[in-house]
């Protein structure tokens, strides 16, 4: 099926009105096409030229005659008819009455039969003067095929991802864990949070605390509603579990805030460790309905004692981070100042 997707321009605009500036370098209409097929050429861009009087082509380039297994005669002096089969010509005539009907620029899209294969092109057509009609032709074909190959991936990890999302809420039915992130809650947080202030009290020994929160989606990630939102919640508690390790607590805390507690790390390790789980999160798939979600997050870091040594002033410092993190945009770690203030 052909797609044509007209762009309309007045003369001037397509670079083609003898009166603009292309005119004042006085090269007539043939000459012109010729050069701007020469530059095509080693982009993979075949150009041709055709007499709007009789449908034959005065002028291919050579890489046009390759394609339709023309080499020695080219194409010059042949008509579509020649070339096509009559399903495909009717297609092209089509596209080119537009054109001229229109006397502007036209993009179409075209699939071709070349000895049993089908074969995608982008054709933009533009009138070369009164009586011929310039067509440069780009072929898309493998391009499709990578595009449907990535949908076909796309589509089995959206299905990986919602199998393994199911079996993970059946094992901890009743676990009291978060259904959707699979990630303890706030009141196992709140505890976690004590016990590690009180042991790292007798012990000597610092702690970070990491606040995280999904960055506001793309307005067409927002489209697609409730469901979006569920698949990157799961798909950052994946993450969070995946990068913890058993002495740390991951746990979701709000709506759209995840808490880390990270035992005995100080706060230059804890940021490298964040930064690094920022870009595997932003790299990570999360699909829905065959397409990518994407993942960004914000998070703030903040250290006991250094940054603060009571649980309030923790909570704090992290969340002033965070806030912080996303009014430079989102997408980054920032860490909560330590306080130098004389006893």
């Amino acid at each position: 099926m052909d797609h044509p997707n007209g762009h309309n321009s007045n003369d001037n605009a397509s670079g083609l009105d003898p009166q603009g500036w292309l005119g004042q370098l006085q090269l007539p209409a043939p000459e012109l096409a010729r050069l701007m097929m020469a530059l095509a050429e080693p982009l993979g861009v075949f150009g041709a030229v055709k007499s709007l009087a009789n449908g034959r082509y005065v002028h291919a380039s050579e890489g046009m005659a390759m394609l339709f297994d023309r080499g020695e005669l080219g194409i010059a002096g042949a008509t579509d008819a020649d070339l096509m089969r009559p399903d495909e010509v009717i297609a092209m005539r089509r596209v080119e009455q537009s054109v001229m009907a229109q006397r502007a620029v036209v993009v179409s899209e075209h699939k071709l039969e070349f000895n049993g294969r089908r074969r995608e092109f982008t054709v933009t057509r533009s009138p070369l003067g009164p009586d011929h009609l310039l067509a440069m032709w780009q072929e898309r074909t493998e391009e499709r095929h990578r595009e449907v190959h990535l949908q076909r991936a796309l589509n089995q990890i959206e299905q990986q991802q919602k199998t393994l999302e199911q079996v993970r809420r059946e094992m901890q039915l009743g676990s009291g864990r978060d259904d959707v992130s699979g990630l303890y809650m706030k009141a196992q947080f709140d505890d976690q949070l004590l016990r590690e202030i009180d042991l790292s009290t007798r012990e000597h020994r610092e702690f970070a605390l990491v606040l995280i929160s999904l960055d506001p989606a793309p307005a067409t990630v927002q489209s697609l509603g409730a469901e979006a939102q569920l698949r990157m919640l799961e798909g950052l508690g994946r993450m969070l579990r995946a990068n913890t390790r058993a002495m740390d607590a991951a746990c979701r805390i709000g709506e759209q805030t995840f808490a880390v507690l990270l035992s005995g790390v100080g706060l230059a390790t804890a940021h490298a460790r964040m930064e690094q789980l920022r870009r595997q999160c932003n790299a990570q798939i999360v699909v829905l309905n065959g397409s990518d979600l994407g993942m960004s997050l914000s998070m703030g870091v903040s250290s006991f004692p250094h940054t603060a040594s009571r649980q309030d002033e923790l909570l704090a410092a992290s969340e002033t981070a965070v806030q912080e993190a996303q009014r430079r945009g989102g997408n980054q770690v920032v860490l909560a100042p330590i306080p130098f203030g004389i006893p």
